[in-house]
């Protein structure tokens, strides 16, 4: 079971066990945050959608840790005008466990995260061939040449 939420002005998409980096929430860290504005929920074929939130809707995470992003360099010119600033900036960030998501109440844990494991396997070994088949080919044209 999945579900997007909004929070920071920005959509997120989690399930049960996930861990994410969000815009800065003002809480202490181990502290639990209710996030209400749920958009959609889904399990499989099954997807409820709200216009635009879902009644009832609430995802809970635990906040793991507060933070700051890498230095990020900023920097402003304008050629032939001898304008040059620089700068750098460092953005603000809640990391968050989600513990449990539910709809009108009723809460939904589903065991998806081992699912998501076996997936990526079989998109790794694809990339792998394909690489491979790359490689033959070159191979041929140059000895083609």
């Amino acid at each position: 079971m999945y579900a997007v939420f909004r929070s920071g002005g920005k959509q997120y998409r989690a399930a049960k066990g996930d861990v994410l980096r969000l815009e800065k929430v003002e809480a202490e860290e181990g502290a639990t945050i209710d996030f209400d504005e749920v958009l959609l929920v889904g399990e499989g074929a099954n997807i409820k959608v709200g216009s635009p939130v879902l009644a009832g809707g609430v995802v809970s995470g635990k906040v793991v840790r507060q933070g700051k992003s890498k230095k990020v360099p900023v920097v402003k010119f304008r050629r032939r005008q001898n304008y040059l600033r620089q700068g750098t900036h460092r953005q603000f960030f809640t990391e968050v466990e989600i513990t449990s998501i539910s709809v009108s109440g009723v809460k939904v844990t589903a065991e998806e995260p081992a699912a998501k494991k076996v997936a990526k396997k079989k998109v790794a070994k694809k990339k792998v061939a394909r690489k491979a088949a790359a490689k033959k080919t070159a191979k041929k044209k140059a000895a083609k040449k």
